[in-house]
């Protein structure tokens, strides 16, 4: 099975340890956070892995080069000159896989979480979605919904009110409403949808909701933990040791 991991980003939110090392090295009980996603990976199937890399991106580099890429296959989509977003990140790295027309993981690098990743990847392929976002019923101020066919119609902020896609209309009680966990999968041939350039993979499926099926994995008794933010770093460990099935 592939998998993307997204760890580009600059990790603005956890500065000052951030200024000498990338986000996805920060270590949570002794393991680098790109450690702990590249084994639950490997653990749950994965042989073939695509980190995209930019702020201080050497350092990723020989990290994975002096552990022998974990011993799978590794491909590094480098963005260095720019970084793309996730949506641009996910459109430079998709040509990088080995051509195939099974679904590819997309997992956030500062994600921690109990998701079964295996029975993630069976449902996407009965399902036949292009996309398959994993959600939970968390609380939130911020939320992805469904309709009554189980597609992705919408977003709402419940605290000031905006809404996406342009011209969408939030009404109350007629949608399932889910916070998004930074896991999904999507089909090889979204690739031919993808513009190129920076933007948000979110926004795009949003924008292309009504043409595209996009449908939610709901992860009952997910527990998941962002660990892009220094309070929850704090929290980490003890997560770790809960979850952590190697």
């Amino acid at each position: 099975m592939k998998a993307m991991i997204f760890a580009a980003g600059v990790g603005s939110r956890l500065k000052p340890l951030t200024d000498y090392s990338p986000k996805a090295l920060i270590k949570i009980a002794g393991q680098p956070m790109l450690e702990h996603v590249i084994n639950k990976l490997k653990i749950s199937g994965f042989d073939e892995i695509v980190i995209n890399v930019h702020h201080l991106a050497e350092q990723i580099i020989d990290y994975l080069k002096d552990n022998n890429n974990f011993g799978i296959t590794i491909h590094i989509s480098d963005e260095r000159q720019e970084l793309l977003e996730t949506g641009g990140g996910l459109q430079k790295a998709l040509p990088l896989f080995a051509p195939n027309d099974e679904g590819i993981l997309i997992h956030n690098v500062d994600i921690l979480s109990n998701c079964d990743l295996r029975g993630l990847m069976q449902y996407h392929k009965e399902h036949q979605a292009v996309a398959t976002l994993v959600v939970s019923s968390r609380k939130t101020l911020r939320y992805l919904l469904f309709n009554k066919e189980n597609r992705l119609c919408g977003w709402v902020n419940k605290k000031t009110g905006e809404t996406k896609p342009e011209g969408f209309v939030y009404k109350e009680g007629e949608y399932a409403e889910y916070a998004y966990a930074g896991i999904e999968v999507v089909q090889p041939e979204i690739y031919k949808w993808l513009p190129e350039g920076k933007f948000s993979i979110i926004d795009f499926y949003l924008n292309h909701c009504n043409e595209l099926a996009i449908k939610p994995y709901v992860a009952n008794d997910l527990k998941l933990l962002d660990i892009g933010k220094p309070e929850t770093l704090i929290k980490a460990e003890q997560f770790v040791r809960q979850i952590l099935e190697y």
